[in-house]
């Protein structure tokens, strides 16, 4: 898997992860980068701004590493931590979102992402630019089906709470004192019908402009962040 950009080359370096291949276009200048590839001793491959634009579709700022396709871990795993507060991810498709809700899950030390395998968007290059480096303090797991996932959830004690504005609570009102499952919807069909049937409370955060819904990322964050506060 190719990843791309200066401050994603610059965690997966300082971390010594593996890289396969690092190529670096002609004349980059970033002493510390280099500093860092030297330290690992990785070999370069340089090649000009229009080669390194063939290779990937983003801003590579001059810099691509070859790694290891991501590995996500097994529910079973995450499981025997005991953990008590999980989000998931209902079939997401921008990896803008995905990432930024990596940050966020990673900021607020959530236990665990878990998402389907079909029709989500996996772990790529952008998601691990838009992370910024926080990939190896989260645990990832991707599942065959969501809706069976919940009901093994709820068979380990957690509560199950959806975000939708039709039928549905203030988010303040809920006690998330016990162990939370938080789903975060698809960001234009929001979470599906089977999910939202398993869900055992379903929160909206009030719109108070001409706005009527949130970017998935943001209303993962005033959920997480609200998760939080209550158990403090």
């Amino acid at each position: 898997m190719y990843v791309y950009g200066r401050n994603v080359a610059r965690e997966l370096l300082k971390k010594n992860q593996k890289v396969l291949k690092i190529i670096l276009q002609e004349g980059f200048e970033d002493k510390e980068i280099i500093s860092l590839v030297e330290k690992n001793h990785l070999k370069v491959e340089m090649k000009s701004k229009r080669e390194i634009d063939h290779l990937v579709n983003g801003v590579h700022q001059g810099i691509i590493l070859s790694i290891p396709e991501y590995s996500y871990q097994k529910l079973d795993d995450v499981l025997k931590k005991d953990p008590n507060f999980l989000v998931l991810l209902d079939h997401l498709e921008d990896p803008h979102n995905l990432g930024a809700i990596i940050r966020t899950c990673e900021a607020a030390g959530v236990d665990g992402i878990i998402m389907p395998k079909d029709r989500q968007v996996p772990v790529n290059a952008t998601v691990m630019k838009t992370s910024v480096g926080t990939l190896d303090n989260v645990n990832m797991v991707m599942v065959s089906n969501l809706s069976q996932t919940i009901e093994r959830l709820k068979d380990c004690g957690f509560w199950i709470v959806g975000t939708a504005l039709e039928d549905s609570v203030d988010y303040r009102t809920i006690d998330y004192s016990g162990k939370i499952a938080l789903v975060i919807g698809n960001e234009a069909k929001g979470i599906s019908h089977v999910v939202r049937n398993s869900c055992d409370y379903i929160a909206k955060i009030p719109m108070y402009g001409k706005t009527n819904s949130l970017n998935a990322s943001v209303a993962a964050g005033i959920m997480i962040y609200e998760i939080i506060r209550n158990r403090k």
